[in-house]
């Protein structure tokens, strides 16, 4: 008989007003499994989160978390959970040590003062227990937020845009640090606009307006998309990528640096366009990027950088 999944939602709806911002998603976590949730600003991540931790309630849909239905038991799920949320919620006029503190009575730890000395060490917090964390870095705040997080050693973590405005460093810190919760069978649920920090994923969520339109493992999602890549080298960069965006055969076109990275569905059309547009350029294959079929779902949906804000 096959394990419980953390996460087992079949259907989910969410609607404010006339708005239907979470449109019939269905996700499946496996415990210990590190799943990303992607999708432009006004997709439905926050959301779809708010109702798997029991903050919000589905107008529709079923399906448990960590075994407790999602809709007859939510406050049975809350204190199994660690949510970090993407704005910073501590007290910055508290001190690291003080701000956990609040938290492991918040919990109703039974022993806070252990509790916050243990989570102070575990997180690499004790050397800055006494600063205020108004006074912190990006990257120290996220940690604080983190510990905040963990502190009470829940089943499963949902992290919202967890590393916006950190630097690169502390980005790879973080994600060292998910992935040893992980494999001592911690379970994550992340939303992310870097798609490098998706690629870190067990299997990824792609939500466009509301639907779930892809998922599984990196890999398959790029190769279930069906598009083809080409590296164009020419003299003159920007005159061959007015030309290749203006053909039909080309979904997109993106310098890098003295090189176009070009993407269509059909690879044969796709190289008679730059033959016939970019003559004498050198052209190679390469793989297409998660961040390549990531624009095709959204351009394919009618959304541009400027999608809706509301999430």
């Amino acid at each position: 008989m096959a394990a419980m999944a953390a996460i087992d939602v079949q259907d989910l709806v969410k609607r404010f007003g006339d708005k239907t911002v979470v449109d019939h998603v269905s996700l499946r976590v496996e415990t210990g499994e590190i799943s990303g949730f992607i999708g432009p600003n006004g997709s439905g991540k926050t959301t779809t989160m708010r109702m798997l931790c029991g903050l919000l309630s589905p107008d529709d849909g079923r399906g448990t978390v960590l075994g407790h239905d999602i809709r007859a038991a939510a406050q049975q799920v809350k204190p199994e959970i660690g949510y970090m949320t993407q704005a910073f919620s501590l007290y910055a006029d508290l001190t690291i040590e003080e701000n956990l503190a609040f938290v492991a009575r918040l919990y109703g730890m039974p022993d806070p003062r252990r509790a916050v000395r243990e989570t102070l060490s575990d997180l690499g917090l004790l050397h800055r227990r006494a600063q205020l964390a108004g006074t912190l870095s990006g990257g120290w705040k996220q940690r604080l937020a983190l510990a905040a997080s963990v502190m009470h050693k829940p089943r499963l973590l949902l992290l919202d845009e967890p590393t916006a405005g950190v630097d690169p460093l502390a980005r790879r810190e973080f994600w060292d640090e998910i992935h040893e919760r992980a494999a001592e069978g911690l379970t994550v649920l992340v939303s992310t606009h870097y798609m490098d920090e998706a690629e870190r994923c067990h299997s990824i969520n792609l939500i466009v307006a509301g639907r779930l339109l892809a998922k599984g493992p990196v890999e398959r999602v790029v190769q279930e998309s069906g598009l083809v890549t080409r590296i164009v080298t020419g003299h003159d960069v920007r005159r061959l990528r007015a030309a290749l965006s203006a053909d039909p055969a080309v979904e997109q076109v993106a310098p890098f640096g003295r090189t176009l990275h070009v993407v269509g569905r059909d690879g044969a059309a796709l190289d008679a366009a730059i033959r016939r547009l970019a003559p004498g350029a050198a052209v190679e294959a390469a793989e297409t990027t998660l961040e390549d079929v990531f624009i095709h779902h959204m351009r394919r949906a009618g959304l541009s950088g400027a999608a809706a804000r509301v999430a």
